[in-house]
């Protein structure tokens, strides 16, 4: 991914911390079409000069949301597969419900794939996100469970894992529970 899709969160000024951070927040709550840029930095606390001189567009600064969202989530889960039980992969799903609160508005990624058109540099960062989900559900299905298909498994589980999800801010995670069921079941 190159600098101009997203910008490493690590290296920010602290300025641009505290813009990543109201941005982040604002993004998730109401959509990212619906906050502007006057809005982002109110809530930082700086001028919109200050948020282009960081960013340089409300694009990459979307990008750069993203990035550092599935960074903070990837190290997260990779905390809870270090001390999951085989299944592995039910972990993604545990890891989901234990995000609830934070996720009341069902996934940041597919929220923002439904927003933002095909060539938006924070479209690159959603299929990076959710194609290393895929990949780490196969490699845990292949590790874990050696005698099932792994490919085909982890298209299930990551289906099973999309749709619940998707659906958590909508009933409240009843469904994210069903799916984790299904793929207790499926990797027997």
């Amino acid at each position: 991914m190159s600098t101009v899709q997203a910008l490493d969160a690590t290296t920010l000024t602290p300025g641009a911390r505290r813009i990543l951070t109201a941005a982040s927040d604002l993004f998730y709550r109401h959509g990212i079409h619906a906050v502007g840029v006057d809005a982002i930095a109110d809530a930082s606390g700086v001028t919109k000069r200050t948020l282009y001189d960081r960013f340089g567009s409300k694009d990459v600064l979307v990008a750069t949301y993203l990035r550092a969202r599935h960074e903070q989530w990837w190290e997260r889960l990779e905390q809870r597969l270090a001390s999951s039980p085989a299944p592995r992969a039910l972990a993604l799903f545990d890891a989901y419900a234990h995000d609830a609160p934070s996720i009341d508005r069902g996934c940041a990624f597919l929220n923002a794939a439904g927003e933002l058109p095909a060539e938006h540099p924070g479209q690159a960062v959603i299929r990076v996100h959710k194609r290393a989900v895929r990949e780490r559900l196969e490699q845990l299905v292949r590790e874990d469970r050696p005698g099932l298909d792994a490919p085909d498994t982890a298209d299930h589980l990551f289906l099973l894992l999309e749709g619940g999800v998707a659906h958590h801010g909508i009933d409240g995670g009843r469904l994210l529970g069903a799916a984790r069921g299904i793929a207790a079941r499926l990797l027997g």
